[in-house]
């Protein structure tokens, strides 16, 4: 079993909660997108879902294309406003690595790779594993 909380030190003494058990079937992205039954990646040999007519590249213009074909676009405020849904991209030098979706509560929800579902705050994934958020998308309701 991983120790989540190594991976992440930022969740040591925070108030996250697992939701769900391991999962191999969907990743972050698809959780973020709202999909539980596939992973998304923009893999170069297609054996992974990709929104059609999005670039297959790691780039965050790449993901947020990706997410601007469900909806959203780029927002400067990643606190909940009321009939909207949030999402956010963490990315490090090497392009994006991670997505989070907001919940109602204000709280975030994530996908840890194959691991489990968990609900935190944003900034509590932030460091070696994800690098930093880089970029919030919202949609209405």
């Amino acid at each position: 079993m991983v120790d989540i909380e190594s991976l992440f030190p930022r969740l040591c003494g925070s108030l996250y909660q697992v939701t769900s058990p391991p999962s191999s079937i969907y990743n972050c992205i698809a959780w973020a997108a709202g999909d539980m039954n596939r992973w998304w990646w923009p893999d170069f040999l297609k054996q992974r879902h990709w929104p059609a007519g999005v670039p297959r590249e790691e780039t965050c213009a790449a993901f947020q294309e990706a997410f601007a074909t469900l909806g959203f676009v780029v927002c400067s405020k990643e606190v909940a406003e009321p009939g909207f849904e949030k999402i956010a991209i963490f990315a490090d030098a090497a392009g994006p690595q991670h997505a989070s979706r907001q919940l109602q509560n204000g709280r975030w929800t994530s996908k840890l790779g194959e691991l489990e579902d968990m609900e935190h705050e944003l900034h509590d994934l932030e460091g070696a594993e994800y690098g930093k958020v880089s970029v919030v998308m919202r949609r209405p309701l």
